[in-house]
C-alpha cells in the first residue's frame, strides 16, 4: 500500500469512527448521555411529528394594527396643521377604520384637504359639511399589515426560541396572510407557560403615580367630577390569584416605554426574592434619568400589559438600570424577562387552532420510517451486488458509510429530524447508488474499448467526476431553495436531502475510489468484476 493510499484510508477510517460514535449516541437515552462524559449530551433532535407536542395556528388581529396606525396619523396631522398653518381642528377621532376630522371653520377646509392629500397615506372616503372622512390607502394598508406580521413573527420567535428560558426545537413560521404556525415539540410541555409566552403582548410602560388606593371605587370617589381624559386608572393584581390588590391613577400616555430596553434578566435581591433586572439603551437611559430626577420621592408605576407589577418610590436619579419587583416565583420572573427581552407585540394574537400530537404516533412514524429505510437499503444493496458483482459490493460499502456519515453529521449539528426528513433519508439511500452507477458504466465503457483494468478505473473516475458533481449540485441548489422558502416539514426534508447529497458525493468519489485503490490497486489483473 502506497503512502498516499494509507493516509486516505486512515482519514476515511477516522471519519467513519467519529460519525459512527456520534450516530450510536442517538440510541443512548438522553439522561444517560447527560450523566456520562463518554457520550455527547446532544444529538439528532426529533420534530413535532416524531416526538409529539403542541401544534398551534395563531391569528394576528391586524385590524388593531390599522386602527393604531390611523391613530398615529391622526396625531401627526393635528400637530402639523396646528404648528405650520395654525389650524385648530374641531375634533379628530378614529372610528370603524376611518379617520374623522371635524373642522373648526369652513375657511380651513382647502388647506386641510391639501395637506392630507400631500401625505400620500390617506384617501378620502366621504365628506359631510365640516366633517372629513379618510382611510389608509390600499398600499399603505398593505405595508402596515406586512410590517405587523414581520414584527409578530420576530417577537414570537425570540420568545419561544429564547436560549435561556425558551422551548428548544420549536417552529414559528408564517401561514397565510394573517396567521402564524407555532409547533412546540416535546412529550412533557408546560402548556400554560407556553400559552403565557404566546399571549402576553409584553408592552412595558413607566408612569409617575398621581394617586392610589386599595380599590378602583375608592379611588374614583375622590374625583366626583371625573379623572379627566388624559388620565386612567390601572389595577395591580396578585400574580397567583388574579385578585385586584390596588388601584393607581396614572397618566394615559407613558413617560418611558419598554421600546428602549436593551436587556432583562432574572436576578435575586438581598432577601433572595426573585426580581427582573433591566437595562436601557443610551436614549432610554437619558429619558429615564430625566424622569426620575424630576420626580424624586414620588412613586413610579411599572406596568406590563396594563397591569401594575410594582410602584416603588423614587429615591434617587436612575439612568440605564432598574428592577421590577413583585410577588412572583423564580420561573415567573424568568418568563417575564424572556418577554421583555423579546420585545412587545404590537397587536394581540389569539390561538385559533390547537392540536396535540402524542409521542406514540411519533414512535410509530419512526419505526415505519426506519423499516422503509432498511428495506430500501437492502434492496439497493442486493441490486448493486447482483448487477455489478464485486464493484457492487464496493458501492454497498460506500452506501453504508454514507448513511453513517449522514446521520452523524445531522447529529453533530443538532439538526431536527421530521417525518419528511425520514423521507429524505430514504430518498438519499436510493440516490447514493446513482453516482456509483455513473462511475461503473464509465469503467465498463473503457473496458469494452480495450483498456487495461487500472487504466479503465482511472479514466472511468476521471470522466465521471464532473457528471456526478453536475447532477448533484443541481439537486443541492433545489434543496437549498426548499430550505430557504419552505416551512417546518419542508425544511426538514431539505436539510436531510442537502446533507445526504454532500455525503453521497464524498463516498462515491472518495470511499469507492479508495476501495478500488486497495484492490485491484497496482496489481496487474486481467479482468475486473463489474
Amino acid at each position: 500500500m502506497s503512502g498516499s493510499i494509507g493516509w486516505k484510508a486512515a482519514f476515511v477510517a477516522a471519519l467513519l469512527l467519529l460519525f459512527g460514535f456520534v450516530t450510536a449516541a442517538n440510541f443512548i437515552p438522553k439522561a444517560e448521555r447527560v450523566a456520562s462524559e463518554f457520550w455527547p449530551a446532544d444529538g439528532l433532535r426529533l420534530g413535532l411529528d416524531l416526538r409529539g407536542g403542541i401544534h398551534w395556528v395563531v391569528g394576528v388581529e391586524l385590524e388593531e394594527a390599522i386602527t393604531r396606525e390611523l391613530e398615529f396619523v391622526r396625531k401627526g396631522v393635528a400637530e402639523r396643521l396646528d404648528e405650520e398653518d395654525s389650524i385648530a381642528l374641531g375634533s379628530s377621532t378614529v372610528e370603524d377604520g376611518e379617520l374623522r376630522i371635524v373642522l373648526a371653520s369652513e375657511a380651513d377646509r382647502a388647506k386641510t384637504i391639501e395637506y392630507i392629500d400631500d401625505t400620500n397615506v390617506l384617501e378620502s372616503t366621504g365628506r359631510d359639511g365640516l366633517e372629513l372622512r379618510y382611510a389608509l390607502t390600499d398600499d399603505w394598508t398593505s405595508d402596515v399589515r406586512e410590517r405587523t406580521m414581520s414584527q409578530v413573527l420576530e417577537v414570537l420567535r425570540r420568545r419561544i426560541d429564547d436560549p435561556q428560558r425558551g422551548i428548544p426545537d420549536s417552529i414559528v413560521t408564517r401561514q397565510g396572510s394573517d396567521r402564524v404556525l407555532v409547533q412546540i415539540p416535546g412529550e412533557q410541555i408546560d402548556r400554560q407557560r407556553a400559552r403565557d409566552l404566546l399571549n402576553s403582548t409584553g408592552f412595558l410602560e413607566f408612569k409617575i403615580v398621581i394617586d392610589s388606593d386599595a380599590t378602583e371605587e375608592d379611588l374614583r370617589a375622590r374625583y366626583p367630577d371625573g379623572i379627566g381624559d388624559d388620565k386612567k386608572i390601572t389595577m395591580q393584581k396578585d400574580p397567583e390569584t388574579g385578585i385586584e390588590i390596588g388601584a393607581y391613577l396614572l397618566p394615559k400616555l407613558a413617560d418611558v416605554t419598554g421600546d428602549y430596553l436593551d436587556d432583562a434578566r432574572l436576578q435575586f435581591d438581598q432577601q433572595q426574592r426573585p426580581i427582573v433586572e433591566f437595562t436601557f439603551n443610551q436614549e432610554g437611559g437619558d429619558l429615564f434619568g430625566k424622569l426620575t430626577e424630576a420626580n424624586k420621592n414620588k412613586q413610579l408605576a411599572i406596568i406590563l400589559d396594563d397591569n401594575v407589577y410594582s410602584a416603588p418610590a423614587i429615591r434617587a436619579r436612575i439612568t440605564n438600570r432598574g428592577m421590577i419587583e413583585g410577588q412572583f416565583t423564580a420561573d415567573e420572573a424568568a418568563d417575564l424577562a424572556v418577554i421583555l427581552r423579546a420585545g412587545s407585540l404590537s397587536v394581540p394574537v389569539v390561538i385559533e387552532e390547537e392540536r396535540t400530537v402524542g409521542p406514540g404516533l411519533g414512535q410509530d412514524s419512526i419505526e415505519s420510517g426506519a423499516l422503509a429505510c432498511g428495506i430500501g437499503l437492502l434492496v439497493v444493496l442486493a441490486f448493486a451486488a447482483f448487477y455489478y458483482r464485486m464493484s457492487g459490493i464496493y458501492a454497498a460499502v460506500a452506501m453504508v458509510v454514507n448513511l453513517i456519515m449522514l446521520i452523524g453529521l445531522m447529529s453533530m449539528f443538532e439538526a431536527t429530524l421530521t417525518l419528511p426528513g425520514i423521507a429524505g433519508l430514504v430518498l438519499t439511500v436510493g440516490m447514493a447508488i446513482d453516482a456509483n452507477v455513473i462511475i461503473f458504466e464509465r469503467i465498463r465503457e473503457e473496458l469494452r474499448a480495450g483498456r487495461a483494468v487500472r487504466a479503465a478505473i482511472a479514466t472511468g473516475f476521471s470522466k465521471a467526476t464532473w457528471t456526478v458533481l453536475d447532477a448533484n449540485i443541481t439537486t443541492l441548489i433545489t434543496a437549498i431553495i426548499l430550505f430557504q422558502f419552505g416551512t417546518g416539514p419542508i425544511k426538514g426534508f431539505a436539510v436531510t436531502l442537502s446533507v445526504g447529497i454532500v455525503t453521497s458525493v464524498f463516498t462515491a468519489l472518495v470511499v469507492t475510489r479508495l476501495l478500488f485503490q486497495l484492490y485491484p490497486g497496482t496489481r496487474n489483473v486481467s479482468t475486473l468484476s463489474i
